[in-house]
């Protein structure tokens, strides 16, 4: 049986990385917290489980910043700054859409994260499911 495989990398291609498992969809958080990351609305991610994970390419090229006070963290590349995968939990890591090669094409955004926290130009226009907080599977 031929094993299915996602490819994800970096804007400038230094990192990369590949997926052996399926996600089941994106989940956008609109925290102030990952709004600051990507100067943006929040960010989005797929969760695939641990054992479905591996860095390809660049993993000595990886920075890490975990907030102070919290158990937030991110990880990008130390040569474009592109936001890279990361430990969700201990079980789960969560990965930018954007970074994937192909593989993405069917995602739909199915949860909503910290909506309470949302900024005030933020109109959420789809049906994924709002959670005016976290969220745990």
């Amino acid at each position: 049986m031929e094993e299915n495989i996602t490819l994800g990398k970096c804007n400038c291609g230094d990192i990369e990385f590949e997926l052996t498992g399926q996600a089941k969809g994106v989940f956008l958080c609109h925290c102030s917290i990952c709004r600051r990351l990507t100067g943006s609305n929040g960010i989005a991610v797929v969760l695939i489980g641990k054992k479905d994970f591996r860095w390809t390419r660049g993993e000595d090229r990886i920075s890490r910043w975990t907030k102070p006070g919290h158990d937030w963290k991110s990880c990008f590349c130390s040569v474009c700054g592109s936001t890279l995968p990361v430990d969700n939990d201990e079980s789960n890591m969560a990965i930018p859409p954007g970074l994937l090669s192909d593989g993405g094409q069917t995602f739909r955004v199915i949860h909503h994260l910290w909506v309470d926290s949302k900024a005030n130009w933020d109109d959420i226009g789809d049906a994924g499911q709002q959670h005016s907080k976290g969220y745990k599977q």
